[in-house]
């Protein structure tokens, strides 16, 4: 079974977060979120950003980026980056590795990615374009990781069946 990861580096924007917490539910992949967020994480909060599948998510905390590596010793990281040197599609993503984005405004910081420029990943755009909208870069990601690892907790009967009932 795929255990995949999505850490999230100072995510600042709530709604991004949410997206990207509803596609970890959907995928059974877990959401690791790196501090300090732009906004609270309190049951109020949450409640008013719709957030009402949170229960369901996995989803772990942590103080700073160093607290996450000692809570997770010996992970396998790929960095999602506009500076990674790899289109995201060229590597090969293990069943439980972690996948890192950094925040909406700044991404993931020159000191992190200087140890890690060999798992620094991209996703192609065109012309002057800085960057694609987080969520949208997550999903991205996580689903060519899901279709390496043959989508393997996810549910595919159901849905061909209804496919295939519509096409006839």
């Amino acid at each position: 079974m795929t255990n995949l990861n999505i850490v999230l580096y100072e995510p600042e924007i709530p709604s991004n977060t949410g997206n990207i917490g509803r596609t970890c539910v959907a995928t059974g992949t877990r959401l690791h979120l790196i501090e300090p967020l732009g906004f609270q994480l309190s049951e109020k909060a949450l409640k008013r950003a719709g957030m009402d599948y949170w229960q369901d998510l996995d989803v772990t905390t942590y103080i700073n980026y160093d607290d996450f590596l000692e809570r997770n010793p010996g992970a396998v990281m790929y960095m999602a980056t506009t500076k990674g040197q790899k289109v995201y599609t060229d590597v090969r993503y293990e069943e439980d590795c972690y996948i890192l984005f950094g925040r909406e405004s700044a991404g993931i910081p020159e000191r992190i990615l200087a140890y890690n420029r060999e798992r620094c990943v991209r996703i192609p755009m065109m012309g002057e374009t800085r960057s694609l909208n987080l969520a949208n870069s997550v999903s991205i990601v996580l689903y060519e990781a899901l279709r390496q690892n043959g989508f393997s907790q996810m549910q595919l009967t159901g849905q061909l069946t209804k496919y295939q009932e519509y096409i006839r």
